[in-house]
């Protein structure tokens, strides 16, 4: 699988009232309608600026807070192909996997917000083509890139009637 997109950084400690304000999931469940707040606490009009592809980019414990599951069906509606961050929350990492949304643990540092990225998920490699150099993210398990490459962990069972990754 390989994505590109731009960038838009982001610090640490980036929890779940942060991606999406509940005060915003009262008034409606409509995904798409959400998508539009997303970030708007820390980054008003951040929904603007993103395009289909694009990357948010973190520092450690991404997705910390409650385990709202909405979290990262929320930044995958509003066009997020994938979020790279030096660690995530764990309950965060599991459900954004689940839903099809790809993480990946990496060196943040050396991304700027802007810089455009291309990202092989399955190998973890990540080319920062603004600065013109090449990291490593650490390698997901074969699992998960199954899980990921399938949409997730609901359509992988919809497809295979149980949770066992195919061999090949």
């Amino acid at each position: 699988m390989d994505l590109k997109g731009k960038a838009h950084k982001f610090g640490d400690d980036i929890n779940t009232d942060y991606i999406m304000s509940s005060r915003h999931r009262a008034k409606t469940l409509d995904y798409a309608e959400l998508a539009k707040h997303l970030m708007e606490d820390i980054r008003p009009g951040f929904y603007a600026g993103v395009r289909p592809g694009d990357f948010i980019v973190a520092g450690t414990n991404f997705g910390c807070g409650s385990s709202r599951e909405y979290a990262p069906k929320i930044i995958q509606t509003g066009g997020i192909a994938a979020i790279l961050a030096k660690t995530f929350a764990r309950i965060f990492y599991r459900n954004a996997i689940n839903l099809g949304l790809p993480l990946l643990e990496c060196d943040t540092d050396q991304v700027e917000d802007g810089d455009v990225l291309r990202v092989n998920l399955a190998r973890g490699e990540i080319f920062n083509e603004t600065r013109e150099r090449s990291f490593q993210a650490h390698p997901m398990p074969e699992f998960m890139v199954t899980l990921l490459q399938e949409g997730g962990t609901a359509n992988f069972i919809r497809k295979y009637g149980k949770f066992q990754v195919p061999k090949g």
